[in-house]
């Protein structure tokens, strides 16, 4: 493990969470919703309602800005999320997820929550000079963030689709 299970976790879903608008667009209503919050162990406020689909489908766009953005940058909306939300960093137990760190009370929207995990996840990165863990899919036709917590730094697609359609390309291409 390079980071904590918490960092991990955070960074995992919002990676998927700015994919999910990468085209077809997999968060289009409140049972998306439902599975990417017990996909990615979210826990607190949950209201499932159509305001809290938007308000987390208007997240990808920032998320992803944050992610894909040199150091500078990245710190700079790291204190703006941190600070919009009066961020209080805590160590917290629940169910079976032995201390982590939650800075917002598990009664803000889901939303918030997102975002200040996110930011959270993030300040890992820069501090360990991490952020090339984090990279724009290599298919030439996806926009998709890639996520590589692997120890060799090999990962280089966002999704097994991304990367099975380009080995089928190449394996096509060497047949030529």
């Amino acid at each position: 493990m390079l980071f904590a299970h918490d960092t991990e976790e955070a960074l995992a879903a919002a990676v998927e969470l700015v994919n999910s608008a990468v085209e077809p667009d997999t968060l289009l209503d409140a049972a998306q919703l439902d599975e990417f919050f017990v996909r990615h162990g979210y826990t607190g406020s949950h209201t499932g309602d159509a305001a809290e689909l938007a308000a987390v489908r208007t997240l990808r766009a920032p998320l992803r800005r944050l992610l894909t953005s040199d150091r500078d940058a990245t710190v700079e909306a790291i204190n703006e999320i941190l600070a919009t939300h009066r961020a209080l960093p805590q160590l917290v137990r629940h169910g079976d997820v032995d201390y982590h760190i939650h800075a917002v009370p598990p009664d803000a929207p889901l939303a918030v929550r997102i975002a200040v995990e996110t930011a959270m996840a993030m300040i890992d990165l820069v501090r360990e000079g991490e952020l090339s863990r984090l990279a724009i899919c290599a298919d030439e036709t996806c926009d998709g963030i890639v996520l590589d917590l692997s120890r060799n730094r090999s990962r280089r697609y966002c999704s097994t689709a991304c990367g099975n359609r380009n080995a089928v390309a190449a394996y096509r291409a060497r047949r030529k």
